[in-house]
């Protein structure tokens, strides 16, 4: 534990008075749980908190104490800003740029360019809500039983369940450590990770019923044309992407999501320690880690599948 670091937030923390917290775009588990289980802490301090999210809270983790106090926009003055669970300042909700680069920057990703003023960034980490159960006490913030439900979720859901291959043994004894304060793993585990609505499963079937494989190498597309006839209210692929990255004989699984606002949001997983999608990733302005990576593409899915197909093939080869 960087001592010096905890001190600098300790400190900037203590001086707030008016703050300003929010996660990348389109937030996954890791974002919204990191999000709520600071904002909630801080307040529990006293702290005046705005947890901003400008595209909204996706439904899956409204179950989560504290979520109702999820904004779309920024009230008043703030005093400092908390980016978390974001490698690039570009990843931050375009509406909340105006705000200029955050003042505190909690992140676990390895492609995390320390855009902060203050950046706690540990890559070997397994998700940002694993820095903030280790560090919240250090800087004199409470772990309640809704501070570690937020921050459980935030594990369980970047681990794919204590998982993928970046798991250890401090991730399982802080995954006990938050269950200690009353809160249920097996519920969290359920509706993070398993428990989806009719609509989200039509879209998936949508999704297998064009699924195509070459070599090592499988991939789905979503439709916007699709999504709108089912009436499915998220913009991602509603976890596809893990169904797909558990058929044996392709260790590398894409899907393509066409936006309503233009573009296409591609996800990848790797299987195994051999490839880094992070790399393809980073070549279509996105980034993630070695076995699970993402970007968002401007162009149409005619021209942009082609390409990432192409440059996923290469690091196969």
């Amino acid at each position: 534990m960087n001592e010096a670091l905890d001190a600098s937030i300790k400190r900037r923390l203590g001086e707030a008075e008016r703050i300003l917290i929010t996660g990348h775009i389109r937030p996954d588990g890791d974002a919204i749980g990191s999000m709520l289980g600071l904002g909630l802490a801080l307040e529990e301090a006293g702290k005046h908190v705005q947890m901003v999210l400008p595209a909204g809270l996706p439904h899956v983790f409204e179950h989560l104490e504290g979520t109702a106090l999820v904004q779309e926009e920024v009230e008043g003055d703030i005093d400092t800003f908390i980016s978390v669970d974001c490698a690039e300042f570009s990843r931050i909700h375009e509406e909340l740029q105006s705000f200029g680069e955050p003042h505190i920057n909690i992140d676990h990703h390895i492609t995390n360019t320390n855009y902060a003023e203050i950046n706690l960034v540990e890559a070997d980490s397994v998700a940002t809500a694993s820095i903030l159960t280790e560090h919240l006490p250090a800087w004199g913030l409470s772990i309640t039983r809704p501070v570690a439900a937020a921050l459980l979720t935030g594990l369980i859901t970047d681990t794919l369940g204590f998982r993928t291959l970046n798991m250890n043994s401090k991730a399982f004894r802080q995954a006990a450590k938050l269950m200690d304060t009353g809160v249920n793993l097996p519920d969290l585990y359920y509706q993070a990770l398993i428990s989806r609505s009719f609509k989200a499963a039509r879209y998936w079937g949508s999704g297998l019923s064009n699924l195509e494989r070459d070599g090592k190498m499988v991939w789905a597309v979503l439709s916007l044309k699709e999504r709108k006839a089912i009436k499915y209210r998220g913009n991602d692929d509603a976890d596809l992407i893990n169904v797909l990255a558990a058929i044996e004989e392709s260790p590398i699984a894409l899907v393509f999501v066409e936006q309503s606002g233009g573009g296409v949001k591609v996800s990848w997983r790797a299987r195994g320690k051999k490839w880094d999608v992070a790399k393809v990733a980073a070549k279509f302005g996105g980034g993630g880690h070695r076995a699970a990576a993402g970007a968002t593409i401007e162009g149409s899915l005619s021209e942009i599948k082609p390409k990432v197909l192409s440059e996923t093939r290469k690091i196969l080869d």
